[in-house]
């Protein structure tokens, strides 16, 4: 558990990997998508994920530069990790499910 959570244990890790998803996109695109991210946090987490092998990073030799990512196979293993996380968290944190009353 504890490498685990040191490979994807940052705030911003399994957000970037969600956001990704099953799609390829370019780092303005991962950016514009996440809002509250700042430019070098996303730079630094992107970096962390391809060393990682979770996610793929594509440069195109073209002017301007075009870089793509996409999750790997390993990042698509995780990704599926991450949506049951979500079910679980929308089955048991539910703003609407009723609260039982603070004594």
């Amino acid at each position: 558990m504890t490498r685990t959570m040191a490979t994807i244990g940052t705030k911003w890790k399994p957000i970037v990997i969600y956001t990704i998803g099953l799609k390829t996109l370019r780092f303005g695109e991962i950016f514009a998508r996440i809002e509250i991210i700042s430019k070098k946090v996303l730079t630094e987490q992107l970096k962390e994920l391809v060393e990682d092998e979770i996610v793929a990073r594509e440069e195109f030799n073209e002017t301007p530069m075009r870089v793509e990512y996409t999750l790997t196979e390993k990042g698509i293993d995780l990704l599926k990790i991450l949506n049951q996380l979500t079910l679980w968290n929308r089955k048991y944190n539910d703003p609407y499910r009723k609260r039982k009353p603070t004594p």
